[in-house]
Formats: C-alpha cells, sequence, structure tokens
C-alpha cells in the first residue's frame, strides 16, 4: 500500500514539471478533445481556452492535487490558475499564498505593514490587478514583468473579465502588490542613508517599496526638523526589518525590561537629537558600574539603581560611548548638545545579537 501511495505523488509530482514546462502543450492536449467539437483551432499558442473544458489533473486525488500545488513556486500558481476556472480557485488560495508570503516577506512585512493593507483596502472597493498596469490585457503584461513565462500571453478569463481578477483582500493580492514595488509599507531600516557614519548601528522607521529589478528596496524617512523627506535607493534585504514594537517613532518607548537589567545584555534604545526628531533604535550593551572591576563573583551593578550603557563602536572617550540610565525612574534624559535617550528594549534572540554585529563597522568611530 505504501509502494502504491509513493508511485501515485512520484507520478503526480512528475506530471506536474510537464505540466508546467509545456503549458501551452498541456493545455492544447487537454483541451483538445472539447475544443474540436467547437471547431476551435489549437496551434501552439492556446487562445480563448472553453473554461468548462475538463482537465484531467483534477481526477488527482484532493490530497495529491494538494500537495503538487504547495510545491508551487508563486509563478508556477499564477501559471496553474491559467488552466482552468476551477484550478484558478485552488491557485488563489490563502493557504496556498500565506507560504510564500512569509518566505520571502516575513522578515519585513509585520502588523504595521498588515494594518496599512487593510487601510488600503478601506479606500477603494475593488482593486484588480490592472490597477498596477491598467487594463486585463496590461495586467498580464505586468504578471509577466514579475515573473516572466511564455504562455502568460495565453488569454485568462476571456469568458467572463470577472475571472481574470484577483480579490482585493486575498493573500495573493497582498503579495503581487508587494512584488509589484507599487505599495509603499511601514518598516524599518538599519545604518540608513547608505551607512551615513552619523547613523551607523542604527534603525530607523521608514516607508518602503520592493524594486524587483534591482531586487533591492526604496526608503522614505518622514521629514524633521527642517529636512523634508529623504529617499533613499538600492536598500539591500539584509538592512531592512518589520518593526519588532508598535511605538510609533516619535512616541517614548514604555521600558518594561528595566528592573532586570545586568551587564552583557544586548539593548536598542530611542535617541533623537532633539525633541522635533523622530527617534532611532541605537545598539548597545549594558555595562558594569565604575566602582565594579567587572568580576562576576563580586558584581553588584544588577542591584543598582543606575544602569550603564555602552556604545562601543565609537572610541573609548567619545561622548557617544556611553551613558547611564536610573532604572526605577527612567524617562527621556538628554539636552539639546548630546541628545535624548529614550526607552530601552532588551534584545530577546540570537538572531536580533546576531544582525547588529553583522552591521558593525569596520573602523571605530569618533
Amino acid at each position: 500500500m505504501l509502494f502504491f501511495l509513493l508511485t501515485i505523488l512520484s507520478f503526480s509530482f512528475f506530471f506536474y514539471q510537464d505540466l508546467i514546462s509545456n503549458s501551452n502543450l498541456i493545455k492544447a492536449k487537454f483541451l483538445n478533445s472539447s475544443m474540436s467539437t467547437k471547431k476551435k483551432w489549437v496551434n501552439n499558442r492556446v487562445e480563448n481556452v472553453d473554461e468548462s473544458a475538463e482537465c484531467p489533473i483534477l481526477d488527482l486525488p484532493e490530497l495529491t492535487l494538494e500537495l503538487i500545488l504547495s510545491k508551487l513556486p508563486p509563478k508556477g500558481l499564477c501559471a496553474m490558475a491559467g488552466v482552468c476556472t476551477e484550478l484558478r480557485a485552488k491557485c488563489r488560495s490563502d493557504y496556498l499564498w500565506e507560504r510564500h508570503l512569509r518566505e520571502k516577506w516575513g522578515q519585513v512585512v509585520g502588523p504595521a505593514a498588515k494594518r496599512e493593507w487593510k487601510s488600503y483596502l478601506a479606500s477603494k472597493k475593488t482593486v484588480e490587478l490592472s490597477s498596477f498596469g491598467g487594463s486585463l490585457g496590461r495586467q498580464r503584461k505586468w504578471i509577466s514583468c514579475v515573473w516572466p513565462f511564455s504562455w502568460i500571453r495565453s488569454r485568462i478569463g476571456t469568458t467572463d473579465k470577472a475571472k481574470g481578477i484577483v480579490p482585493d483582500d486575498s493573500v495573493m493580492s497582498w503579495y503581487l502588490s508587494l512584488e509589484s514595488g507599487k505599495f509603499w509599507f511601514p518598516a524599518q531600516v538599519y545604518n540608513r542613508e547608505h551607512g551615513h557614519v552619523g547613523f551607523m548601528l542604527s534603525c530607523y522607521d521608514a516607508e518602503v517599496s520592493y524594486d524587483r529589478h534591482s531586487g533591492t528596496f526604496n526608503a522614505r524617512y518622514p521629514p524633521h526638523g527642517r529636512r523634508t523627506i529623504v529617499q533613499e535607493e538600492g536598500v539591500s534585504w539584509e538592512r531592512v526589518r518589520a518593526p519588532p514594537i508598535g511605538t510609533p517613532a516619535h512616541d517614548l518607548h514604555s521600558s518594561d525590561c528595566l528592573k532586570d537589567l545586568q551587564p552583557g545584555d544586548h539593548i536598542e534604545i530611542q535617541w533623537r537629537r532633539n525633541t522635533d526628531f523622530p527617534y532611532g533604535w541605537w545598539y548597545g550593551v549594558v555595562g558594569h558600574l565604575e566602582s565594579c572591576d567587572g568580576n562576576a563573583h563580586f558584581c553588584r551593578c544588577h542591584l543598582s539603581d543606575t544602569v550603564v550603557l555602552e556604545f562601543n563602536q565609537y572610541t573609548v572617550g567619545s561622548r557617544w560611548r556611553q551613558t547611564t540610565i536610573c532604572r526605577k525612574s527612567h524617562r527621556e534624559k538628554g539636552n539639546e548638545t548630546d541628545g535624548f535617550y529614550g526607552g530601552v528594549r532588551r534584545l530577546q534572540g540570537n538572531d536580533e545579537i546576531a544582525k547588529w554585529r553583522q552591521l558593525w563597522p569596520l573602523d571605530i568611530l569618533e
């Protein structure tokens, strides 16, 4: 019995591979009998496909078909969606597209981006793929630009234009909007403005959109002080993250970790040049008090009301090298010369710490 199931799965997998690589020929093979009765000619390019024609792949067991579809990349799902109406419905399933959304966009898309997407949808009654490229014909052209495959020119939904519309509230629609670069969403960017020395080892809020041609992001930083909106192109994936917390850039984060901080902890702290500026998150570590020699057996720094924060990317003696905060009553502290320090969050996982170390400057900062 097990051998029989494995044989079926193997057959299905290779059947799918052949289907995708020769989609036009497969369509012709599937629909030949039905098309001939209606006096339709099938050449290398399939035109005016009869949506009601039978498709043998649908005769596969449901679990087998789901397994095949779950292995398809996004362009493969788009390809299968062009075969017939039933496959189109299956290939637009949120279940299938959630995995692709998570695998590609999970690092940069968070709850804030999801809220922005819902707000965007609320401002429109219907969002068609054509809104990203014009008419339905331009819709196919847009998809072919995202994923160039020859058969995209075949007629999809010609019997009913509505069949060519991707539901605006679907995960597929969100994925394609992100891929197109037409949708700007909130995120945070490490080392903003191409790693300007004034922003090394910091992370600032921005609106970003994807550039599918370069495989990077465009970023827009909000205006502050006398500066207008700052834009940056060519932001790599490694420099973009989904905001780990929901605190807006101009709001003070409520620090809930102060009582637990101890030397060696890795932290991010809000900092801004003056009160007109938005906060950025800056990487640092908890250090020892001046009266402590750092010996773990005798260290009592974790019992003190004073917490030392060190920013070791700066040279010893720099005014940016170290600051202190009060464990019990810390709010915002600072001045117009040294800037203002805000809320603190302790880094919980090794991935966050590793990301900051990956971004560490080659030279010590002054």
